[in-house]
């Protein structure tokens, strides 16, 4: 529903803003104001309150967006949640332009946003990799013997890290992303400390579960937040740093959970989670904001002490976010996601690539500890040394990936007059795909001929350059192409965790059958078929393609 906010009462921040948005913004605008006005410095402040409302509602109407000055990364939302709210809101001119919309807060206030949702949404990836060069040691401590279960127990972190997302980023969109970050961390950190004391393999695996819930929030919340604070010509940085964690955080894990392992034992695996967790609440409580515009608003119509008046003046804000909404945001949430992959064979399409790159990447994880202790004879702490070039290959693809994929994106948007399109972020993904099956290839037969240990780990660190440099131009991809992109992301995160949770449970029946070169070379062909092909297709064939879907951002 959709308001002529002129014609009705104003709120405070209005009011602060229809004085900005008239010239009134330094000490000599306003003099002359008041030079071409009857009122006098004199008048009581109820008159001046008057003089206010009648300069915005009669001499100075509400001007138009082409109107206002721009402020800096103002634009279109990097994730709409609700297209039609956004639509209604974007017409309110006085929260576009409003200081306290994030998207208006000083550089140094967002970065530190950024910062701080990306330190925590690196401790569950933590979470679910650390464990794993101790898997040998967590099997003969409980018994295991089925190599199956034992894999079991690191990606069954997955299955609810998968499907977290599609509950906790509806409910941060009713409650604020805030507080579900700062409850869900605490959650986390009560069951991974859980883990590391438990009796049973059973109770192992169930407290893994709840951790994998209470650790998707960040991946559920962080994309919104960047989105909140960044428009779609600056935002590239921030989610590049933002995504950054899901795929370092397993690939450093193992470096610490190896040497834990070895020297107090794994069970301080755990600890050392839980601990990190209590530094993300020392640091976030205290420093993190809600940054979503709609809660933000409702908080401050609460404030202002005159509910009534203040809610009937935003009805589409209490139709989206207020009581009796939640179950329906909750449903429109939970099946979207699956629509678009059903219906959009753009967005199934490169989920399907991006988890097949996932579940290469956790099938490593379960592979290293059996290759580099049995074949290269490291102890568990030296054998979590060997998942360092995975982080070498993201931290180098994060640097060079962001900047060429920006420099790319700017310079093909200039040629086109200005306009950009999903298919600009095509050029660096066809050239991140060209690295996975290199590495792939590379890890697998040097590791067949059992060379120096050096070899398969820098192949490791190629296929980690590729995996993130493919990432990043995908989920922008997502993020224009669909009107309700925070749900083409969520279908893409469910796509990969499921993956990364399958491929750990056949890894070692394999490469038994195969061989370290013939299994990895599977997987390397699969990389190609896939991989190398589809985004050519995809920039030559992909705008005609999502104008034939009703989820297409126009």
């Amino acid at each position: 529903m959709s308001t002529d906010v002129t014609n009705q009462r104003r709120t405070p921040f209005q009011l602060e803003n229809l004085i900005a948005s008239s010239g009134i913004t330094n000490p000599e605008s306003a003099e002359s104001t008041r030079a071409a006005t009857p009122l006098n410095p004199g008048t009581p402040v109820s008159e001046k309150e008057t003089f206010v409302v009648n300069l915005s509602t009669e001499n100075h109407p509400v001007l138009s967006q082409s109107e206002k000055p721009s402020l800096p990364h103002e634009g279109e939302s990097a994730i709409p949640e609700d297209v039609q709210e956004e639509e209604i809101e974007n017409k309110e001119d006085d929260w576009v332009h409003d200081p306290r919309n994030a998207r208006n807060w000083p550089v140094a206030k967002k970065w530190r946003m950024v910062m701080i949702v990306s330190f925590y949404t690196l401790v569950p990836p933590l979470a679910s990799s650390m464990m794993a060069p101790a898997l040998p040691e967590i099997g003969e401590h409980f018994g295991i013997t089925n190599p199956t279960v034992v894999s079991l127990t690191l990606s069954i972190f997955l299955i609810t890290f998968a499907l977290g997302p599609l509950i906790l980023a509806p409910l941060s969109e009713i409650y604020g992303r805030t507080w579900i970050l700062h409850i869900c961390n605490i959650l986390s950190l009560a069951f991974n400390l859980g883990c590391g004391f438990v009796k049973t393999t059973g109770s192992l695996i169930g407290l893994r579960i709840l951790a994998g819930l209470a650790g998707s929030a960040p991946v559920a919340i962080g994309g919104g937040t960047i989105s909140d604070c960044f428009s779609e010509r600056d935002r590239s940085s921030a989610m590049a740093i933002y995504s950054l964690g899901p795929l370092i955080g397993p690939a450093v894990g193992p470096i610490a959970g190896g040497y834990i392992a070895q020297t107090v034992g794994y069970k301080y695996i755990f600890v050392v989670i839980a601990g990190l967790s209590g530094v993300c609440a020392a640091f976030g409580i205290p420093l993190l904001r809600e940054t979503y515009g709609p809660v933000i608003r409702l908080r401050l119509i609460k404030k202002s002490g005159q509910d009534v008046e203040k809610v009937e003046t935003h009805p589409h804000l209490v139709a989206a976010h207020g009581p009796g909404s939640q179950f329906h945001v909750l449903w429109v949430n939970l099946t979207r996601p699956f629509i678009l992959l059903t219906r959009s064979a753009v967005c199934f399409l490169l989920s399907f690539y991006m988890a097949l790159q996932y579940g290469f990447y956790y099938l490593m994880f379960a592979t290293f500890p059996t290759l580099f202790i049995t074949v290269y004879g490291f102890n568990t702490g030296t054998s979590g040394l060997a998942y360092i070039g995975l982080g070498v290959g993201f931290l180098a693809s994060t640097m060079f990936g962001g900047w060429f994929g920006d420099k790319v994106y700017q310079m093909m948007t200039q040629r086109n007059g200005g306009k950009g399109s999903p298919e600009m972020r095509i050029p660096a993904l066809v050239l991140g795909s060209l690295f996975p099956p290199i590495g792939l290839f590379w890890y697998g037969w040097s590791a067949q001929a059992q060379i120096h240990w050096i070899m398969p780990i820098i192949g490791t660190g190629v296929f980690g350059f590729g995996m993130m440099a493919t990432f990043l131009p995908a989920q922008l991809y997502l993020v224009d192409s669909f009107q309700y992109a925070a749900s083409a992301l969520a279908a893409a995160a469910v796509f990969r965790s499921f993956l990364g949770f399958a491929f750990p449970l056949f890894g070692e029946q394999m490469f038994h059958a195969l061989g370290y070169g013939g299994g990895n070379s599977l997987l390397a062909g699969l990389a190609i078929v896939l991989g190398i092909p589809f985004p050519i297709w995809l920039y030559y064939n992909g705008e005609r393609i999502r104008m034939n879907s009703k989820y297409t951002r126009h």
